[in-house]
């Protein structure tokens, strides 16, 4: 089994930016996990896109390596407390972030992760 984002990092998490952004968050262990999540050939926009089902043009992401993190924020596909919305808090948001692993997240052939 291959080592998941989840796997190299201390925390992957997800929370509420506002009532119609979500932000993703992926805390690296170390230098070597951080260049895994911070590599632009393996998670990306269209990464995040087939993942999220956001408009790839309104992803944003922000590499902090001096932290060794990764924060990538996007709109919501429900506002928050709308009819739909099955996560108020965004707080579940993450599990497909962390599941994946660095090589199904650079097959930017549209297979899934």
């Amino acid at each position: 089994m291959s080592e998941t984002l989840g796997d190299l990092a201390l925390e992957v998490r997800s929370k509420n930016a506002g009532p119609f952004w979500t932000t993703l968050e992926l805390f690296m262990r170390d230098e070597a996990g951080y260049a895994v999540a911070a590599d632009e050939d393996l998670l990306n926009e269209d990464v995040i896109a087939r993942l999220y089902g956001a408009p790839v043009d309104q992803i944003r992401f922000f590499r902090i390596p001096a932290l060794n993190v990764v924060k990538i924020s996007f709109p919501r596909v429900v506002p928050q407390g709308g009819f739909r919305d099955r996560d108020v808090h965004s707080g579940q948001h993450h599990v497909p972030l962390a599941a994946l692993t660095p090589t199904a997240a650079g097959a930017r052939n549209g297979a899934d992760g």
